[in-house]
C-alpha cells in the first residue's frame, strides 16, 4: 500500500504534464496554420484585386508582416503581464483573442482592414509563444525540460504542415476566407479544454505568495512544490531588468539577435516559397507542396536535434542547424531531380523552422529561473523583428527582379550569420533546478536529459 499511494502524485504529475504538454502545443499548432494560411493565400492576391483590392509584391510583404509585428508586442506584454497575473491567464486570453482575430480576419474587404486584424491577431499569437515556453519549463520535470519544450514549439511547423495540407485539398473550393474561419476553431475546441485542464503554475504562484492556493494545485495536480523556504535577495534583478543586468546582457543581445534571424528565415520562406517555386516552374499545387515537406523536415529535425542538444549542450545544436540550413538553401540553385529538391527543402526545414524552434530550448537553459520566462518573451518578442523583416525582404527582392538562384543565395548568407551569432553565446549562468525539486530523484551522470517522454 506505502508504495501505491506513494505513486499516485507521479501518475498525477504524468497526467497533468501530458495535458498541459498536449494543450500548449495544440495551440502552437494554430501558429504555424496561420503563419501558412497567409502564405497560400498570397499567390490568389496577387493575381485577383477583388479578393481585398490590388496586391502587389511590396503590399504582400507589408501585409505578412503586420501579423509578425503584433507578434512581437504580444510577446513582450505577455512576458511582463505573464508576472502579474499568472501563465494560466495569459493563456486562456491569447486562445480567445487569436481565435477572434483569425474570424474577423476572414470576412475583411480591403487591404488596410485586413492588415488592421492580422496585426490584432498577431498580438494573441505573440501571447501565446511566450507564455507557452514559461508554463512548459514550470510544468515539465526536472532533465525533461527541453524535451517537453521541443514537442510544444513543434506544434508551428506541424500547424504549417497541416495548413499546407489544408490549402491544397481545399482552398480551391471553401477560398482564402474559408482557410481563416478554420483557424478560429480554438475558440470552441482548445479553449474550453484548457479552461478545465490548463493548471496555473505552482512555483509562479509561490514566487507570489499564494503559497496555500499553491499548495492545493500541487495536491490536485500533482506538481511539486519549489523550495518556498529560500528568500531570493532583494538586490537580485529578475524579470526584464535581469536580463540586461551587467551579468546577461551579452548572452540576452545575442540570443535576442539569433532568434530574430532564424525567425526572418523561416517567415521569409513559408512566406515566399510558394511564389519562389512557382517561378522556377512550378504549378500552384507542386508550389504549396513544397510548404508541406519544409514543414515537415522542421518538425522532424528538431525533435531529433533536440535529442543531441540534451547530450552535446543546445549551442553546438543550434549553430549545425543553421550551417545545414544555409549549405542546403544554396544546393537549392542546382538543377536537381524533384525527388532530390523535396528532400533538400526538408532538410532546410530543419536549418530554419527547425533552429528557429530550438532557439527557445537554448534560451531556457541559458538563463536562470528568476528570468526565465522574461528570457523566452524577449527571445519570441524580438525574434518577431526577424518575423517582420522575412516578408518584408521577400517582397523587396521580388520587386527589385532579382532571380530566384539570387535570393536563395542571400537566405545562405543569412544562416551563415547564424552561425557565427550562436558560437558567440557565452557559458550559460544558471542554477540546477532540482534545487527547485528537491522531491525529485536527480539525473545520473551521462543520463540523457530527454531520453523518456513525460
Amino acid at each position: 500500500m506505502p508504495v501505491i499511494a506513494s505513486s499516485l502524485p507521479d501518475a498525477k504529475r504524468k497526467r497533468t504534464v501530458v495535458w498541459a504538454v498536449a494543450l500548449v502545443t495544440t495551440g502552437m499548432v494554430f501558429d504555424g496554420y496561420d503563419l501558412v494560411a497567409y502564405g497560400a493565400v498570397v499567390p490568389t492576391f496577387l493575381k485577383d484585386p477583388s479578393q481585398i483590392g490590388e496586391v502587389t509584391p511590396a503590399v504582400a510583404g507589408t501585409l505578412g508582416s503586420y501579423a509578425l509585428l503584433g507578434m512581437l508586442f504580444g510577446a513582450l506584454l505577455a512576458g511582463a503581464f505573464g508576472d502579474i497575473v499568472g501563465r494560466r491567464k495569459v493563456m486562456l486570453t491569447a486562445y480567445a483573442w487569436f481565435s477572434v482575430g483569425m474570424a474577423v480576419t476572414a470576412f475583411t474587404t480591403t487591404t488596410t482592414t485586413f492588415g488592421i486584424f492580422r496585426f490584432v491577431t498577431g498580438l494573441g499569437m505573440g501571447a501565446l509563444i511566450a507564455t507557452t515556453g514559461a508554463l512548459v519549463a514550470e510544468v515539465a520535470p526536472a532533465g525533461k525540460k527541453n524535451l517537453c519544450s521541443a514537442i510544444s514549439y513543434c506544434g508551428v511547423p506541424l500547424g504549417s504542415l497541416l495548413g499546407s495540407f489544408i490549402a491544397i485539398v481545399l482552398l480551391d473550393s471553401i477560398g482564402w476566407r474559408g482557410l481563416f474561419l478554420i483557424g478560429a476553431l480554438p475558440l470552441v475546441t482548445l479553449l474550453p479544454l484548457a479552461f478545465f485542464k490548463l493548471p496555473e503554475s505552482v512555483p509562479w504562484l509561490v514566487a507570489k505568495g499564494q503559497i496555500d492556493k499553491a499548495r492545493a494545485v500541487s495536491e490536485r495536480t500533482g506538481l511539486p512544490m519549489p523550495d518556498a523556504a529560500r528568500p531570493q535577495a532583494k538586490a537580485e534583478k529578475v524579470g526584464f531588468a535581469g536580463l540586461f543586468s551587467r551579468t546577461f546582457w551579452f548572452a540576452t543581445v545575442i540570443t535576442g539577435l539569433m532568434s530574430a534571424l532564424a525567425q526572418g528565415l523561416n517567415y521569409f520562406l513559408n512566406t515566399w516559397l510558394p511564389v519562389l517555386m512557382e517561378q522556377a516552374g512550378f504549378n500552384a499545387k507542386g508550389s504549396l507542396a513544397f510548404l508541406l515537406v519544409l514543414s515537415g523536415g522542421a518538425i522532424v529535425g528538431a525533435l531529433a536535434a533536440s535529442r543531441f542538444a540534451d547530450r552535446l549542450g543546445p549551442k553546438p545544436v543550434v549553430a549545425i542547424c543553421f550551417l545545414i540550413g544555409g549549405v542546403f538553401i544554396s544546393l537549392m540553385t542546382l538543377e536537381l531531380p524533384l525527388a532530390v529538391r523535396l528532400v533538400f527543402v526538408a532538410i532546410v526545414g530543419l536549418g530554419t523552422t527547425g533552429t528557429s524552434l530550438l532557439i527557445y530550448g537554448l534560451v531556457a537553459n541559458q538563463f536562470p529561473t528568476k528570468m526565465r520566462g522574461a528570457a523566452v518573451a524577449w527571445a519570441a518578442g524580438f525574434g518577431r523583428l526577424g518575423g517582420v523583416s522575412g516578408p518584408l525582404l521577400g517582397g523587396f527582392v521580388l520587386a527589385a527582379g532579382l532571380s530566384v538562384d539570387s535570393i536563395f543565395y542571400i537566405l545562405t548568407g543569412l544562416a551563415v550569420v547564424g552561425v557565427v551569432l550562436t558560437l558567440l553565446v557565452p557559458r550559460a549562468h544558471v542554477e540546477d533546478d532540482r534545487s527547485a525539486h528537491p522531491t525529485e530523484p536527480s539525473v545520473p551522470a551521462g543520463t540523457s536529459a530527454g531520453s523518456s517522454t513525460p
